[in-house]
């Protein structure tokens, strides 16, 4: 963005922006265009640009968005974050518009920040905050790094599929490696650069006993005492998934929290609705846990992959398409790989006086 549309090119800001909305720019998704909106707006601040001159750049404004260019972006976000004093630096990262907001914490002086259920929600807020719908955290771990995950309502959760294929693919280009070994309170987790855009993360094999899902009690998982027989499955968060002829038709708005927060499920659950279209193909929708609908979810495409497979309906290695995109789900004998792309949307802080007003 700061090549063609930086300080030295502020004059085609009215060339490609008209009305509030960007022209020429053939995508009817919303969150992109909003997003773009956000990038063309960016003006490089006077404390950044006399970081630029004590690393021994020239202070030539005009050139600024091309000296910015050459710095790699993980430096960049580590540089913000070694002052932590003057804000908390993040990244808006999606994964087919399942959108988030992540924080690394890895480097020194980011310790001085902790998160807290408030301040989650307060970021998760899309008129108040950033707008998420989960937050995660980076940290150091026994392998390359460490993910934390949190809800936009300020709950936590063991795992988040796009959030981890986001960030591995984030970490990829910050290391060089074409493989990763990620942890997560969901336990430890694999993912591979399969090239062409496309990030791929071993989300383990599903929890299908009702104790592991958990349910409040032992009961079959794979039919469910609860209309339309959905399938209970565990991938680190519990999840339920109804096979319907037609997701469409679902008021997923009304049926989704009601069934998030069914007396079988203790630590209330996820629920997907699904709609069979070939032996290797499935139509899905989400309500997210602690977040509400969602354009896609990658635990949830797992689930429901697996509970499809396990009702004989599919096989195990198929396509999900989700109201934000496509994702290629394989069940196999070390786990559930999930493969799509990701997007790494922008990069911002968050003021001291927002963070003050949480105190």
């Amino acid at each position: 963005m700061f090549n063609r549309f930086g300080a030295k090119n502020i004059r085609l800001l009215k060339f490609v922006c008209k009305n509030g909305e960007p022209v020429r720019v053939r995508t009817g998704d919303l969150l992109i265009k909003s997003q773009l909106l956000y990038q063309l707006s960016y003006r490089p601040t006077r404390r950044l640009t006399r970081k630029v001159a004590r690393w021994g750049q020239a202070l030539n404004v005009r050139n600024f968005p091309h000296m910015l260019d050459k710095f790699h972006s993980p430096r960049y976000m580590r540089q913000m974050c070694s002052d932590i004093t003057n804000g908390l630096p993040f990244m808006k990262m999606h994964g087919l518009g399942n959108d988030f907001v992540v924080l690394d914490g890895r480097e020194a002086g980011a310790e001085s920040f902790s998160v807290t259920p408030t301040l989650a929600k307060a970021i998760g807020h899309r008129h108040f905050g950033v707008g998420f719908d989960q937050l995660a955290i980076i940290s150091n771990g026994k392998g390359d790094a460490h993910l934390t995950f949190y809800n936009s309502d300020g709950s936590t959760a063991a795992a988040c599929g796009n959030a981890t294929r986001c960030i591995a693919r984030f970490l990829m280009d910050e290391t060089g490696k074409s493989s990763l070994h990620l942890t997560t309170d969901r336990g430890d987790l694999e993912a591979r650069d399969l090239g062409d855009g496309q990030t791929s993360v071993n989300m383990g094999q599903p929890q299908l006993e009702w104790q592991d899902i958990p349910l409040a009690h032992a009961m079959d998982t794979l039919e469910l005492p609860i209309e339309g027989a959905p399938t209970a499955t565990g991938m680190g968060n519990p999840h339920c998934t109804f096979f319907v002829d037609d997701v469409a038709a679902v008021d997923l708005a009304s049926f989704g929290p009601e069934i998030e927060h069914h007396p079988l499920y203790p630590e209330r659950t996820n629920v997907q609705v699904a709609q069979i279209v070939g032996p290797d193909h499935i139509r899905m929708r989400v309500w997210e846990r602690g977040a509400g609908v969602t354009l896609a979810s990658g635990s949830s495409s797992c689930a429901t992959a697996v509970a499809a497979a396990r009702r004989g309906l599919t096989g195990r290695k198929l396509r999900i398409d989700l109201d934000g995109g496509t994702l290629q789900i394989d069940w196999r004998e070390d786990g559930v790989w999930m493969t799509g792309p990701t997007a790494h949307v922008f990069s911002g802080t968050l003021t001291p006086a927002f963070l003050d007003s949480l105190k």
